[in-house]
């Protein structure tokens, strides 16, 4: 099947009644790109990836691959199996009776394919995702990972123009999660085909993608490269899910620019703090913030536990009573209150000895204070 330049959705919708799944849903994928649609549970990931699949018929607006129409939420559709499109499911949906070799041949038996181009593709699938010496086998006789593997296998094995994959390394053990997330990355590499990864984690979507896609309630909330989500959230719906666990109301006192750094003066939670960046064009930061922000106008501030450390500076310097640690090896989890009753979550180096109602000076770097437009999130 002909391969395509750009899978396009274009104002896409889709609702069962009044509840509305995916709406006004844009988004463009360029062949060989690693595209992740991230986000919690129920907010509309596995139902766009079923409507590019063509499992579902969707409502409103047009999927099209190049200038082919896949489905126009009218009369125009094109069925899954006339996509070309591979399809990897979180329960892996092996036929049991069946051994691996036929597992993934299935596709191409019922399609009538030559025995000979068959044992060869099979073949090349199996090399590719490292499964020799296991054709023979059946489903039960297979670990979680080699079975995912077989799932994988037989959706490569068509060749598709597109990789579909919902939610794959859910069912896997942290250990088995990571080896198969690099096995898929080279995997894509190899078939040098576009991908269209759905996921709730945030380390896969960082670790897998080209280009990343937020969501919340069936709709696009930020789209950009793994860097840019992840330093730069377009909302504060966007930095909570991307691991800003302090996000605080604050008022802004003064802006500054001064040899390429701008500095802003914030005031939040009974302290003053420092925000601090460097100006430059290839910075995605949101400019609407210094352009549109008047002083005395309220903002959120936006900070990462690991950007928040032990002792005092000279700016940032902070006060509260610790609540809860908690001990993860590396770090030490501590939850801690201000004065007035605002939680702070910092990790901080096991190191340093802290127990619960200890009154501790913490220190903000300013360059890892993120600010963002209080009006900025979408439902």
């Amino acid at each position: 099947m002909k391969d395509f330049e750009k899978l396009i959705m274009k104002d896409v919708g889709m609702s069962y009644g009044d509840l509305h799944v995916l709406r006004d849903f844009n988004l463009t994928v360029d062949r060989n790109e690693f595209v992740t649609l991230l986000g919690p549970s129920g907010c509309g990931k596995s139902t766009a990836l079923s409507c590019i699949s063509g499992l579902l018929h969707i409502n409103d607006g047009r999927i099209q691959v190049d200038d082919e129409i896949l489905d126009d939420g009218g009369h125009r559709f094109v069925s899954p199996e006339k996509r070309g499109f591979g399809i990897i499911f979180q329960n892996y949906a092996l036929f049991p009776h069946m051994t691996v070799f036929n597992n993934i041949a299935f596709s191409l038996s019922v399609s009538h394919k030559p025995k000979d181009e068959i044992k060869k593709r099979v073949e090349e699938a199996i090399r590719m995702v490292h499964l020799e010496g296991q054709e023979l086998k059946y489903p039960s006789q297979l670990s979680g990972g080699q079975q995912q593997r077989v799932a994988i296998a037989r959706s490569v094995v068509i060749e598709p123009r597109l990789l579909l994959l919902d939610e794959p390394l859910s069912n896997l053990d942290t250990k088995l999660r990571i080896e198969m997330r690099f096995e898929l990355k080279q995997i894509h590499k190899r078939l040098e085909r576009a991908s269209i990864y759905v996921t709730h984690d945030q380390s896969e979507a960082l670790a897998l993608s080209d280009k990343i896609v937020i969501m919340k309630i069936g709709k696009i909330q930020q789209i950009g490269t793994p860097k840019a989500v992840y330093l730069y959230p377009a909302n504060r719906f966007v930095a909570d899910f991307m691991g800003y666990k302090n996000i605080w109301k604050a008022k802004i006192s003064e802006i500054t620019e001064s040899e390429g750094q701008r500095q802003i003066l914030l005031e939040s939670n009974g302290f003053k703090l420092i925000s601090r960046s460097i100006i430059a064009e290839n910075i995605q930061v949101d400019t609407a913030v210094i352009n549109a922000a008047k002083l005395g106008e309220e903002v959120l501030v936006a900070i990462r536990p690991d950007d928040i450390s032990f002792g005092a500076a000279a700016v940032n310097t902070l006060e509260a009573t610790v609540e809860v640690t908690e001990y993860l090896g590396t770090t030490n989890q501590v939850s801690a209150k201000f004065k007035n009753g605002t939680l702070m979550q910092a990790r901080v180096t096991p190191s340093h000895s802290i127990s619960m109602n200890d009154r501790v000076t913490f220190n903000i770097d300013s360059h890892k204070i993120f600010v963002i437009p209080d009006d900025k999130e979408e439902a």
